[in-house]
């Protein structure tokens, strides 16, 4: 991951030395050479995958590409509040360190986890685990697409929720890597504790439209793009309605900024069509390549 940026980009390489700082870990050395196991570590891998996406964000925005809108799945809404001068390149990072780490802190109480879900079956699936579950064991997360969700809580509620969709062939799940039952209650601890810690950093109005997870609207109330992002800590991600939400712009092209694919396969699952462009920024070629053809 970003081995190219290491080697490229000097100003990469500094917001990673800040993160390593804030983390205590030499996350250079973890995201190159590892072990999986460190950089799998929340409060290793947030600040890690912020730095990343800035480094290919400013490689993008040098080449002329300037978003209508931007927005960000989870821990990317960090990314996109500095994309669009929310707060500081500086301070997302020092946003995700303190955000993973105490996520790390409050999942080390707990036994929880997440798990994805992909099923024509939705509300099959949630009517069954309200009425066979006592209320906080497990909560939708993610609501990523049409049939694609993400459950997140205890893991012997996953198991359970696992056990009923095969048994009954509603669909298909998979346990995700992650340390702990995010966006959910369980989180409730870290949210605070956060909320705390982020209230002497400023909060600018966005200069250009953000669609937010917790609400799936737009806001340029600084406060309120605040408090937004605390709740994203507890919350669910409205992806779907945030794909709902964009399309009513009908943009022309999307940029996925930084590791993987993901979202680029979400928002085809989120009705955007060849119409659409969709372009994955997770390299310098491919920071070329979005640049030539996405203007």
């Amino acid at each position: 991951m970003a081995a190219d940026l290491f080697k490229a980009d000097s100003h990469f390489r500094k917001l990673v030395c800040r993160a390593s700082e804030r983390t205590g870990s030499d996350l250079e050395k973890i995201c190159l050479r590892g072990p999986e196991r460190e950089l799998m570590r929340t409060g290793n891998l947030q600040p890690l995958l912020v730095c990343v996406s800035l480094g290919y964000l400013r490689h993008l925005t040098a080449k002329g590409v300037r978003p209508d809108r931007v927005l960000g799945h989870s821990l990317g809404e960090i990314t996109a509040l500095a994309a669009a001068g929310v707060i500081t390149f500086e301070d997302a990072v020092d946003m995700a360190a303190e955000r993973g780490r105490l996520m790390d802190a409050t999942a080390a109480k707990l036994a929880g986890g997440m798990m994805a879900v992909i099923s024509t079956e939705r509300e099959r699936i949630l009517q069954w685990q309200m009425a066979a579950m006592p209320t906080g064991r497990l909560v939708l997360a993610n609501d990523n697409a049409p049939n694609q969700f993400v459950l997140s809580g205890e893991l012997a509620a996953l198991d359970e929720v696992a056990h009923f969709i095969r048994h009954e062939k509603l669909g298909k799940c998979r346990r995700l890597p992650v340390a702990g039952p995010w966006h959910s209650p369980f989180m409730i601890e870290a949210q605070h504790e956060f909320e705390t810690w982020l209230r002497p950093t400023q909060f600018r109005a966005p200069r250009m439209p953000m669609i937010l997870n917790v609400s799936a609207a737009s806001e340029q109330n600084p406060e309120v793009l605040r408090q937004q992002a605390v709740r994203n800590l507890s919350e669910p991600v409205l992806w779907r309605s945030c794909m709902d939400r964009l399309k009513e712009a009908g943009p022309t092209a999307l940029f996925e900024i930084g590791p993987g694919r993901v979202l680029s396969g979400l928002a085809r699952a989120n009705g955007f069509g060849d119409e659409t462009r969709v372009y994955n920024v997770n390299n310098l070629r491919g920071v070329e390549l979005a640049a030539a053809k996405g203007l």
